[in-house]
């Protein structure tokens, strides 16, 4: 006891020591050395080492003689105080990537990784048809396994999920319960599995969706930190780019022949979203940035004379009002889907493993 009482004692004067002398080469230093006002001795069985337990990262200085170690979470550290540890991570550790999705948004993503992307790798692919997804695959520089859905999240620490919105839990349930990054195309499957948020919460799993063919998500997501008022979004899309959707075929509404635009919706994010699930994945992202799916505005016209597929948001807060337009080129392959999304799932991973990040 006699022993451990010194030990105590030795242990309370090297802190003071090492805050006296942080103090005296950095005055204005924010945290604390080693996080001393959280730290307790702990005696290591007959070795007599002196280790540091602490809740939370402290934020110190990192030069010789004070060490500390990054980490969430309690830990014991058994460091020798005058010790200088490296805790900077290897600049060659690279992120890996699997993709649940290998249609037009999944082929662009994957031919983009296989290019090369610092901090990035693409590992495996998952598709509902997984002969077709092979043939595909097999025409990529660097050939990745072609696994299950299921099976994405024991692959990668990323998983995209760009397939239909069918098959999102699918993909998102095991990526999140595995704690793993979710990139999530499918922003209005989502608004119908919001328990997946909560479960997050518990795995540390992270969901992002990305902005998709949508513009300003930076200035809604800030004027959310005040208070919004309304927001309003009208899409029209070539009457092609809506075909097949289900609130069409449930109204009976037919766009073939269509000569004039029409109003095909009107009603909130969260119903449009269901009802036209491969055509306005922005109008529940946008409402998941902004005010919610039911409170979020929605307009969808079947507009014969436009070839590009619009966007118009208005937005009313006690910060600003703004309005954005954005127009977008449909693909070829699936003329649903606008070219800038699947730029924008690449840009979402960049900005995963990039040292400098733009906007919010």
């Amino acid at each position: 006891m006699a022993g451990s009482a010194g030990l105590c004692q030795g242990f309370g004067a090297a802190v003071k020591a090492l805050e006296a002398v942080a103090e005296a080469e950095d005055p204005g230093i924010e945290g604390h050395v080693l996080g001393v006002d959280r730290a307790v001795p702990v005696i290591d069985g007959g070795a007599r080492k002196m280790t540091l337990r602490t809740r939370k990262t402290p934020l110190v200085a990192n030069r010789p003689g004070l060490c500390y170690q990054p980490d969430i979470g309690e830990t014991e550290r058994g460091i020798p105080l005058n010790e200088h540890k490296d805790t900077q991570a290897p600049r060659d550790k690279r992120l890996s990537v699997a993709l649940g999705g290998f249609g037009t948004i999944g082929k662009a993503v994957a031919e983009s990784l296989d290019a090369g992307i610092d901090g990035l790798s693409l590992v495996a692919v998952a598709a509902r048809d997984a002969d077709k997804a092979r043939q595909r695959m097999a025409k990529i520089g660097n050939p990745v396994p072609v696994v299950s859905l299921a099976e994405l999240a024991e692959h990668a620490e990323v998983v995209v999920e760009c397939a239909p919105a069918s098959v999102f839990t699918e993909i998102a349930v095991p990526a999140i319960r595995a704690g793993r990054i979710l990139v999530a195309v499918s922003a209005g499957a989502l608004l119908d599995h919001p328990g997946l948020i909560d479960e997050a919460r518990k795995t540390g799993a992270r969901i992002i969706v990305p902005t998709g063919a949508l513009i300003g998500f930076d200035a809604v997501r800030a004027a959310a930190e005040g208070k919004i008022h309304s927001v309003k979004m009208v899409t029209r899309k070539p009457p092609k780019g809506l075909a097949g959707a289900p609130y069409l075929e449930d109204q009976g509404i037919t766009l073939d022949g269509l000569t004039e635009p029409l109003k095909v919706f009107d009603g909130s994010a969260r119903d449009g979203a269901r009802g036209f699930p491969a055509n306005v994945n922005v109008a529940a992202a946008l409402s998941l940035a902004g005010i919610g799916p039911d409170r979020t505005r929605l307009e969808i016209w079947a507009d014969p004379d436009i070839c590009r597929n619009t966007h118009h948001i208005v937005v009313e807060a006690d910060s600003a009002r703004f309005e954005t337009t954005i127009e977008n080129v449909p693909c070829e392959e699936n003329p649903r889907t606008g070219r800038i999304t699947a730029l924008s799932v690449i840009a979402t991973l960049r900005g995963l493993v990039a040292p400098l990040k733009v906007g919010t």
